[in-house]
């Protein structure tokens, strides 16, 4: 039988070209009129995961 992957965390979920797993920031879908521009910068890089929820995104993506 195939491993299949978790599709709500594929589709929050990327691996960068060390291994790492990344994800988006909070904070960028509404009142951002409000928001210092630098806040809005900040939360649009991407957020990379700590070791430990790595390791749990890691076993419901076995195949990223």
């Amino acid at each position: 039988m195939k491993i299949k992957s978790n599709k709500s965390a594929a589709k929050r979920f990327r691996k960068t070209g060390s291994g790492k797993i990344v994800c988006k920031k909070a904070g960028r879908g509404h009142l951002l009129m409000q928001k210092s521009k630098r806040q809005k910068k900040l939360a649009n890089k991407p957020k990379i995961l700590s070791k430990g929820n790595a390791k749990r995104i890691a076993h419901l993506l076995p195949n990223l």
